[in-house]
């Protein structure tokens, strides 16, 4: 398993923070989705054999939000 933190631009209410996470968790190798939307930061706990950080960087984009 792989950690990474995705800086999440856009987000300013408690929906956009659950459509992120809905997003993320929709990716199939994602185990784990925490967002903090004061820090506009999405931590998440994936296998890179299954999904890389393009493709979370794209869900998020198709989600309306941008990944810095």
């Amino acid at each position: 398993m792989a950690e990474a933190t995705l800086q999440v631009e856009g987000m300013t209410c408690n929906h956009c923070k659950m459509s992120v996470e809905k997003a993320l968790r929709g990716l199939e190798g994602i185990t784990a989705v925490a967002v903090d939307l004061a820090a506009k930061t999405a931590h998440v706990t994936y296998d890179p054999a299954k999904v890389n950080l393009e493709a979370m960087k794209k869900a998020v984009a198709e989600a309306g939000y941008e990944v810095k």
